[in-house]
């Protein structure tokens, strides 16, 4: 059993969970702009994936098998099931909206709705060529240096400054085995992300992406003009990291989201 670390804040009230999951190389603390108004309306939980943050193997081997993107589903689904959490809204960034959807497949009746921030659906050209050279480095070249120049062009401007530092911080809590890892699952990414972009799925799903993610806004536009159940919006002056860039939006377009969803 693997068993990640993870925080809950209760509601005196609300019968309602909302769950964060953090992206690749980040924590449970990116949602630090987030905490404190959503438990004003719900019960939280956040958690941090395996390898990351806090979240460390349970024995020696736990982390050591190949990491797939069921494996890591499976590691979120044991600590709602060890918290008597029947079903949980579920808050997304980055590769964690990949991580909810890929729960909302195997488990619908565990999830209530979706928020997917920065949500990625599909990789372009150059991410493609990015994440080859990638696999072709990932044992030389150190791995902080590869992580700063991914985060670099996923969120190149100026005032995508902060998100870039944040996630670089998260990041050095990982060590090269670990990274290496997690960008093995890159492997699995295309045909997961095609198969989700071909089948709507019949769970309320928000996605909130910044005007300037110019890598990943393209797809979900198509993704969600085609899918009955998604709604997108859309957050100016705003990159990759939304919850981090804009929180104030961020926080209450998804308080109202999840507050008016059943």
């Amino acid at each position: 059993m693997v068993l990640l670390n993870y925080s809950i804040y209760k509601h005196p009230d609300s019968e309602k969970w909302v769950t964060f999951v953090h992206g690749a190389g980040g924590s449970s603390s990116i949602w630090y702009k987030q905490v404190r108004e959503f438990r004003n309306h719900f019960n939280v939980l956040l958690l941090d994936l395996r390898g990351h943050g806090k979240s460390k193997p349970v024995f020696k081997d736990a982390f050591n098998s190949k990491y797939t993107f069921d494996s890591i589903t499976e590691d979120i689904v044991e600590v709602i099931n060890k918290e008597g959490i029947e079903k949980s809204h579920f808050v997304g960034i980055s590769l964690g909206t990949i991580l909810i959807r890929s729960l909302a497949e195997k488990y619908p009746n565990r999830v209530s709705s979706m928020i997917m921030g920065g949500a990625i659906m599909k990789l372009n050209l150059r991410s493609q060529i990015l994440m080859r050279l990638g696999v072709i480095f990932k044992s030389v070249i150190p791995y902080m240096m590869l992580y700063k120049l991914f985060a670099f062009i996923i969120m190149p401007k100026k005032n995508h400054r902060k998100s870039r530092l944040l996630f670089a911080n998260e990041a050095k809590k990982l060590c090269q085995k670990e990274f290496i890892k997690w960008y093995k699952l890159t492997s699995e990414i295309n045909p997961l992300l095609r198969f989700f972009r071909s089948k709507d799925i019949s769970i309320p799903t928000l996605y909130m992406m910044g005007e300037e993610d110019y890598l990943f806004l393209p797809s979900v536009e198509k993704v969600v003009a085609a899918h009955q159940f998604s709604n997108l919006f859309i957050v100016k002056n705003s990159g990759h990291v939304v919850n981090v860039e804009q929180p104030e939006i961020f926080n209450q377009q998804s308080i109202a989201f999840i507050s008016n969803s059943l």
